[in-house]
């Protein structure tokens, strides 16, 4: 199995597809390399995938220490793929958690980024639900200590931006769900302890994300509601962004919606690598509605 090694010695699992312009697909809280798969298959036909496991989800690391977890550990942990990879840039996909993490990863590291794609990114960044999410991340991060992990999985793939995936396609909502029962549960606990819990809210970093360069695609699923706010902030906020809002999707919406997904970053990666894609007009950001 390949592994890589972080600069604080962590092994990350990864594995390497395709050839050509590479992307880097980060995956979420509740999924790994896996959740890329119908990504993977349709873009390693003409770019280089990289796909791997976040610390805590085997058969990556699994550090004990809880410190060993975090926003800015995520961020700098993608760094640590292109680094072992011989990497200089890449596009950055990343959804949920990994949205996060590319997110960060753009402002931080903008000579590495191609390009950034941001999905479902913006759970618990209002300021009015900064508590709320708090207090939930951690009564899950209990439920997977404590609980059977299949149980664990089942409730929170039931959570209210998920059903959207259920009703769907029950085959592979039931897929998923199978796959989250086989992760770790104190990575898990980690994890949301770790990140999830005390990542930053996206509303404080409007000055850093302004001075994101490389192209932007932020896109949610137009019931993920925690994401619909947050993604209008990054399209504001963001001077290369463009916001696309998938119709009767939930969170999910690489594996709800894999088609529409893959052209949407079709589309993209194209512009991109032809060098067409747009940084905003100032004007467009004037108070007046109609006009002067």
């Amino acid at each position: 199995m390949p592994h890589l090694t972080t600069d604080d010695k962590v092994k990350l699992y990864y594995e390497d597809s395709g050839s050509g312009i590479p992307i880097v697909f980060v995956h979420e809280f509740a999924g790994d390399y896996r959740s890329w798969e119908t990504q993977v298959r349709y873009f390693s036909r003409g770019y280089r995938c990289i796909t791997y496991n976040a610390r805590g989800y085997p058969p990556s690391d699994v550090p004990a220490e809880a410190e060993r977890y975090s926003q800015d550990r995520a961020r700098d942990d993608i760094r640590a793929v292109l680094d072992a990879l011989s990497i200089d840039k890449a596009h950055i996909v990343g959804l949920s958690m990994g949205g996060f993490a590319a997110l960060h990863f753009g402002f931080t590291y903008p000579q590495r980024a191609r390009s950034l794609v941001i999905a479902g990114c913006g759970y618990g960044a209002a300021p009015n639900q900064r508590q709320q999410f708090a207090e939930e991340a951690e009564a899950a991060a209990r439920r997977f200590e404590e609980a059977n992990m299949a149980k664990a999985a089942e409730a929170y793939a039931l959570g209210p931006t998920r059903v959207q995936f259920q009703n769907k396609d029950p085959r592979g909502w039931k897929e998923f769900v199978d796959q989250l029962a086989e992760h770790s549960s104190p990575g898990s606990a980690c994890t949301l302890r770790g990140v999830q819990k005390r990542r930053p809210s996206l509303f404080d970093l409007i000055e850093k994300m302004k001075t994101i360069t490389a192209p932007t695609l932020v896109m949610t699923g137009d019931e993920d509601w925690p994401c619909l706010e947050p993604g209008l902030l990054m399209k504001r906020t963001i001077p290369t962004a463009a916001f696309v809002v998938m119709p009767n999707a939930g969170h999910t919406i690489n594996l709800e919606e894999p088609a529409a997904f893959n052209q949407h970053l079709t589309d993209f990666f194209r512009a991109v690598d032809a060098g067409a894609w747009p940084h905003r007009d100032a004007r467009a950001m004037q108070a007046a509605i109609l006009g002067r």
